[in-house]
């Protein structure tokens, strides 16, 4: 006891002699110093008010994130998180450990990224107590949207009228300043013009003119989000995402993305974290290329969780291409990375915001990028753009439903569609991480034309409200897309909570195998079970020797048992967009 407690109090030191570090690198001696006693302060105040902590291990096998607005699931007769409650209750009472509420605050926009007021419920979807009631069953993952807020947030209010507080909360720039080298990930202009009380200024927007940049150059700034932070986490978060952390800090004659002082910032968050709530989680969130990505777990001392954002597109480009090739060399290369115990990433395939299409620079060759681009835009998709320094606008993000990403429109009950798209879903429930699954993939939505048309935005075509009446009825009906796939996916993630093999520090290696096929072994951290993952990426049957495998199936249990196992003493035959989990204990 007495060796842990000195353990603990060294751990300690070291968190507290880093903050003071980074404050200092990042404001300088003088006020670094003042900002770092102000940070020990409001680690106090939040120790002694906290009444919950995080316990246990960062994550297990059993831990799989759903995906969801607060109001996806609506009802006349109860405030939408209610409702969500209730149907994931009744509907998926044991298939998710987390539950990752998209931003549930007072918004102006962008469906819930342009917040009024960080530290309140939306009313319109419920309270703090209904937030509280879902962390009965699920641990919490909580957005901070720290990047900007709506220009109707009070802080922006306050800056036009004048206010002393909030005077360098913003960036004002001169619109004649040369912002040439500012990466972008739209076609907006950097700057938006605003009327203050001293006249008309320009202030930074990375995203819209509604979604105004902080100005983390002030330490106000840099205070007061961390004090958002450490409430979200004392109101029950485990696990906190940091919306758009990329562009954190700007400086003029630089690209303004990933610079130094935001890594700070994230560290600094860790730090701080350590100290008040030792369990909980951050996780960044970076549409940017694979190399870029990556930069977020630091050495070991940044982000715990990363999003794996170049999956998404890859897995869409195989099962398109029928060719697992640069998917396989994308993840072996992912394999040959020393990843930190304490850092893992988060594989998903859909998500409220679509596909980003940055990722998959210098993955893919830009023509067969390009020719799966055009032929989603035949099934419905949306392509975003982004300016680049040139002036010139490339590919950003898709936007389409994941799910009618693998229709093909010219064939009326195309036979592959559902398929194709439950590969996608089964590969990424085994791929090394935390598996997270968007709630629109578990339900087949299509795309939500209509609400394109209503809200005039692209990123509408993956965010349908669901009638809950309507929603229930369809899954019930096993013949709908809907109940079919609602139906076999519960069965995969209720087999895959149980595998140790799967959990996120478990060994994987990628197997050599024709690019066709993809193949995958995983190996439980206390080495009690093994498994080999195959996956047929095309239409016809593929045939894979045990001497191309490395390893003799026969006597392995297929724990999925959705597909017929045609195993021989030479090897084995997987039927089109054909699924094992091959397991030995």
């Amino acid at each position: 006891m007495i060796v842990m407690n000195q353990l603990k109090i060294n751990n300690e030191s070291i968190y507290k002699e880093n903050i003071i570090k980074r404050s200092k690198q990042l404001y300088g001696e003088k006020i670094g110093s003042n900002v770092s006693q102000r940070i020990f302060q409001l680690i106090v105040d939040h120790q002694d008010m906290r009444s919950r902590s995080v316990t246990g291990p960062y994550w297990t096998h059993e831990d799989i994130v759903l995906i969801t607005y607060g109001d996806t699931i609506q009802s006349p007769s109860q405030p939408p998180l209610q409702t969500m409650r209730s149907f994931l209750n009744r509907n998926l009472p044991a298939e998710f450990s987390m539950l990752h509420l998209l931003p549930f605050f007072p918004y102006s926009s962008d469906d819930g990224f342009s917040i009024t007021d960080f530290r309140t419920v939306n009313p319109e979807l419920g309270t703090w107590e209904d937030i509280s009631a879902l962390e009965e069953n699920y641990d919490l993952v909580v957005d901070l949207v720290l990047n900007h807020c709506s220009r109707e947030n009070l802080w922006f209010t306050d800056y036009l009228t004048g206010s002393e507080k909030t005077k360098d909360f913003f960036i004002e720039m001169n619109p004649d300043e040369n912002l040439s080298m500012v990466v972008r990930p739209r076609s907006t202009p950097v700057l938006t013009g605003v009327r203050t009380h001293s006249g008309m200024r320009h202030v930074w927007a990375t995203f819209s003119n509604d979604q105004i940049d902080m100005n983390y150059q002030s330490p106000d700034v840099l205070l007061e989000f961390l004090d958002i932070l450490l409430d979200y986490f004392r109101k029950g978060a485990r696990m906190v995402r940091l919306d758009a952390v990329a562009y954190l800090w700007k400086e003029l004659g630089t690209s303004c993305i990933h610079l130094p002082q935001t890594h700070e910032v994230v560290k600094l968050f860790r730090d701080v974290l350590s100290l008040v709530e030792p369990g909980a989680l951050i996780m960044t969130e970076t549409n940017v290329p694979h190399d870029e990505n990556i930069t977020y777990f630091g050495d070991g001392d940044e982000a715990h969780v990363i999003y794996q954002f170049s999956l998404p597109p890859l897995l869409l480009h195989a099962i398109f291409s029928h060719n697992t090739e640069y998917l396989r060399a994308w993840a072996k290369e992912l394999d040959s990375m020393f990843l930190s115990p304490d850092c893992t990433f988060l594989n998903f395939t859909a998500s409220h915001d679509g596909v980003g299409l940055r990722p998959l620079e210098g993955l893919v060759p830009e023509q067969k990028k390009q020719a799966m681009l055009d032929a989603l835009r035949d099934r419905g998709g949306y392509i975003s753009t982004k300016r680049n320094r040139d002036g010139s606008e490339s590919p950003y993000e898709l936007n389409i439903s994941y799910f009618d990403a693998f229709r093909d429109p010219h064939v009326d009950m195309y036979q592959w569609h559902i398929p194709a798209f439950l590969l996608s879903q089964l590969f990424t429930l085994s791929f090394k991480g935390i598996p997270a699954v968007y709630i629109h993939s578990l339900f087949a939505t299509p795309n939500d034309n209509i609400g394109v048309e209503r809200t005039g935005q692209t990123r509408s075509i993956n965010r349908r409200k669901w009638d809950r009446s309507e929603l229930e009825s369809l899954l019930a009906n096993h013949e709908s897309e809907s109940g079919r796939v609602f139906r076999s996916y519960k069965h995969y993630l209720n087999i895959r909570r149980k595998q140790l093999a799967f959990h996120p520090d478990a060994s994987q290696s990628i197997l050599d195998l024709k690019n066709e096929v993809f193949g995958l072994k995983r190996t439980a951290i206390d080495n009690k079970q093994t498994i080999v993952a195959l996956y047929n990426f095309t239409q016809v049957r593929q045939y894979v020797s045990w001497q191309e495998l490395s390893v003799n199936l026969v006597g392995w249990v297929d724990v999925l048992g959705e597909c017929e196992t045609d195993l021989t003493s030479e090897g084995l035959t997987l039927p089109p967009y054909a699924a094992y989990w091959f397991s030995k204990q």
